[in-house]
């Protein structure tokens, strides 16, 4: 994007600007100096209104697009609401997609998730292994709408050589992330608790499960980064997997978050609870062979992620 004759100047449409992810690419994109940015809430532009997206494609005519949008949620949301996670994500990538090609748009990246590898998918989990087995069924409406938006990129390169890419992120954390008692993921949901525990002096948190599983955690500052290295560096017909490739025990996670917060109290693992899948982790060499290294550590995003947490969910609240 940087190379363009017009540089900064280019209008970039980042659809899902206030999400975790969204908003970060807001922010790197305005810290590399690019200033024409087309944000739109979703009172101001329904993606799953097909009309209503052509006539802002026809009217802005933006340069680049990152497609960040989605309909996302937990295992209990994807259970209970099958139909709008299927639907809802399909109609978003459709519109988009298709009303970018036919209105010039040069490049646009689509975003997915990890969950678009099968449930038994080896460790670390290649490009290579999307489509070579079961998804798993908790998530899987939500891991087939994604796996047609980068089919669909990939039809649309094939068909009209069009400039069309696909990320895969791995599992993300830190500003605007939700912080909800029960609907967050794993790092969230830890330091909420680690803190309100602080704050209520009691003298131990309990954790389920041994501790033992690897996880990928990811700051999206770092997500944010290497997305604008794609626009700029890669053109290629296969997704890329986005994603550190350092790994961390829940053990060693929930250690790190209790020394952020700061509490004192006895951490205790409940291991009649189950682990879950032992290992979760993306094989992002393919990103690193492009030229791309995270640069955000564990420790210096989590204590990044929990200034956000005081500032913008505990002093609301107070």
């Amino acid at each position: 994007m940087a190379d363009d004759a017009t540089g900064s100047e280019m209008k970039i449409f980042v659809a899902g600007h206030r999400g975790l992810v969204g908003s970060a690419i807001v922010r790197k994109l305005r810290e590399y100096g690019f200033t024409n940015l087309l944000l739109r809430t979703h009172s101001e532009l329904d993606l799953t209104n097909q009309s209503d997206v052509e006539s802002f494609f026809a009217t802005e005519k933006p340069a680049y697009v990152i497609l960040a949008a989605a309909k996302v949620g937990g295992i209990h949301a994807n259970n209970t609401y099958p139909a709008d996670f299927i639907a809802v994500n399909l109609q978003i990538q459709t519109n988009v997609i298709h009303s970018a090609y036919t209105h010039g748009v040069k490049k646009l990246l689509f975003l997915g998730s990890s969950c678009i590898y099968p449930k038994f998918a080896p460790q670390p989990i290649p490009e290579s292994a999307l489509l070579t087995g079961t998804l798993e069924p908790t998530n899987e409406w939500y891991a087939i709408a994604k796996i047609a938006g980068i089919k669909m990129c990939q039809a649309y390169r094939i068909q009209h050589q069009w400039d069309a890419i696909s990320g895969m992120p791995t599992n993300l954390y830190g500003p605007n992330d939700n912080f909800h008692p029960e609907n967050s993921h794993v790092l969230p949901a830890l330091m909420r608790r680690f803190h309100e525990a602080k704050a209520n002096d009691a003298e131990e948190v309990v954790v389920w499960g041994s501790g033992s599983p690897l996880r990928e955690f990811w700051h999206v500052d770092d997500l944010a980064d290497a997305c604008v290295f794609l626009m700029e560096r890669y053109s290629g017909f296969e997704h890329v997997n986005v994603g550190s490739g350092v790994e961390v025990t829940i053990k060693e996670l929930a250690e790190l978050v209790k020394e952020v917060v700061g509490f004192e109290g006895k951490l205790v693992w409940d291991c009649t609870k189950p682990d879950g899948t032992p290992r979760k982790l993306m094989d992002s060499s393919k990103l690193a062979a492009l030229g791309w290294t995270p640069k955000v550590s564990i420790k210096d995003g989590l204590r990044q992620t929990y200034q956000w947490y005081l500032e913008n969910v505990v002093q609301k609240k107070q």
